[in-house]
């Protein structure tokens, strides 16, 4: 290693400008015998720094012990010059040893180490074979660790819902009113333009496709079938998640955020039974009677439509509609309600108990979880459709 003189700006001096002594630093040699290799002495601060960086980039080679038992004080700029000297050794090969360093010096330069952002890994250029499968057992690691926390939070309802049953004073009927207003009368305005828009489309593209074949009558079919069994509750279900879920994530995020639900444990207050049951029983109350309004209002559409596209009056719309279609397709599209109502609840409640200390994770846990209650009630209507199929029902 080198351990050549030191430059003299490395020594102490006096400041002319200001009349007083300048904070300084100086490194030297340490003497033969004394355990070190250098010693660094004086107040390693911003002032002093920039005159003692060439002594410091002159210090390697191998194992280095720095005595700093005589260093009276040190500020985030020479902590951060003695790490980066730290890093530069192990870069080369070597190691610096820190000695006789005070507690509160340790400190300054462990904490100014655990600050320094790390650099990002740079991505790889191509993935393998084993990267993909990585990923994808990753991906799916997570998934089914997902579908675990919704089982256990569909399984705390359940059980919190079977207990309030037996304990009927408990339960909270104005947090279920005023979650029925806002999940369910609120969402009439949507839901029913929604539904009578669709009516509408459905009634025009299929008079336009029916026509050809002279068999605009079954039009009324088509509506009845596809508002009934499918788009109806279907629909209702996507804007309820978008809003709904939406809701729940961010009030329950932004409780658990200000640690109110830790507080309500505090006070023997369970949560579950306070924030989680009286917003999923007011879906699963207020869903069917949306799916029912949209039904009504997609085939009013659908009906009016019809009659100016095609000239079928209403009563010879309300008569092909009661004799040519079954109550299974209104039957089908209820019994899809309660488990819409169901997930979409489920979903909204954990993403917002997901939520962390900050505004990101509640932004972010509140879109997830549109995005999953959406693309959740897609699939389960999907495996209702497949089962029906198989059910020739």
């Amino acid at each position: 290693m080198s351990r050549g003189p030191l430059s003299a700006s490395a020594q102490p001096g006096f400041d002319p400008k200001s009349g007083h002594a300048s904070e300084h630093a100086a490194l030297a040699p340490a003497a033969a015998g004394a355990g070190a290799d250098w010693v660094l002495e004086g107040m390693l601060t911003l002032r002093s720094l920039p005159r003692l960086l060439p002594d410091l980039d002159r210090i390697g080679g191998g194992q280095v012990r720095l005595d700093l038992s005589h260093l009276s004080k040190l500020d985030t700029a020479g902590a951060f010059a003695l790490h980066q000297l730290q890093q530069r050794l192990e870069r080369e090969g070597g190691a610096l040893q820190l000695e006789g360093l005070s507690r509160d010096h340790a400190a300054l330069i462990e904490r100014v180490a655990q600050s320094i952002p790390e650099p990002p890994a740079p991505a790889p250029s191509r993935r393998s074979l084993g990267d993909l499968l990585d990923l994808l057992g990753r991906n799916v690691a997570a998934a089914g660790i997902f579908l675990a926390e919704l089982h256990a939070m569909l399984g705390m309802f359940l059980a919190r819902l079977v207990w309030l049953v037996r304990h009927p004073s408990e339960f909270r009927m104005t947090a279920l009113v005023h979650h029925c207003d806002q999940v369910g009368w609120k969402a009439v305005p949507i839901v029913a333009l929604m539904s009578f828009l669709i009516g509408v489309v459905l009634a025009f593209q299929g008079a336009v496709q029916l026509r050809q074949f002279g068999a605009e009558i079954f039009v009324v079919d088509l509506i009845a079938i596809s508002i009934l069994r499918e788009l109806g509750i279907l629909l209702t279900a996507i804007i309820v998640a978008g809003r709904t879920a939406s809701s729940f994530t961010a009030a329950i995020g932004s409780m658990k955020m200000r640690e109110e639900i830790d507080a309500m444990r505090t006070l023997a207050i369970d949560p579950v039974v306070v924030l989680f049951v009286p917003r999923i029983l007011a879906l699963l109350i207020t869903l069917p009677i949306l799916g029912m309004l949209a039904n009504f209002m997609g085939l009013f559409g659908g009906a009016m439509m019809s009659w100016i596209e095609l000239g079928i009056s209403p009563g010879m719309f309300l008569a092909r509609l009661l004799d040519d279609t079954g109550v299974n397709h209104v039957v089908v599209g209820f019994v899809k309600a309660p488990v819409f109502a169901m997930i979409i609840g489920v979903i909204g409640c954990h993403a917002g108990m997901q939520v962390g200390g900050n505004a990101e994770s509640l932004g972010s846990q509140t879109s997830a979880a549109v995005v999953r209650a959406i693309f959740a009630v897609i699939v389960a209507d999907a495996l209702f459709s497949i089962f029906f199929a198989m059910m020739d029902y």
